[in-house]
């Protein structure tokens, strides 16, 4: 498993901060290695400073547990399977739109977490981010 290097970090950075340019969206931006641990950040200008752990910690949510983080969302509402997971990992775990794991040949390897917007504006701009990988 190869963790993504600065540089395509940078690139998925880059990538992230085209969509949200696109939107007119300022957002933090944040990449993980395959352990979850932070590789870059980028706070655009404009962007919440109340963001910024929120963009980290949807990255290591969907390296956590290898899922996007809408779609983690989706199962730990109440009644749901994952119920009341949010308050694991020392309340790192982020349950609404933007932590997309970062994949190479099939398996993951990292991931991107965007906040900063909407939950499909953070949504699709860690999809784009994600996708420059």
């Amino acid at each position: 498993m190869t963790s993504p290097t600065l540089a395509e970090a940078r690139t998925i950075i880059e990538a992230a901060e085209k969509r949200a340019v696109e939107i007119s969206q300022p957002m933090n931006i944040a990449v993980v290695d395959s352990g979850g641990n932070l590789v870059t950040h980028a706070r655009m200008d404009g962007a919440w400073i109340g963001s910024i752990d929120i963009s980290i910690n949807k990255a290591f949510t969907a390296r956590a547990f290898d899922i996007q983080t809408k779609d983690l969302g989706d199962t730990s509402q109440p009644n749901q399977q994952f119920y009341g997971i949010h308050s694991s990992n020392g309340g790192r775990i982020m349950i609404f739109a933007g932590g997309v794991p970062l994949t190479r040949d099939g398996e993951v390897v990292g991931a991107v977490g965007v906040s900063g917007g909407s939950g499909e504006q953070d949504q699709t701009v860690a999809e784009a981010g994600a996708a420059a990988l």
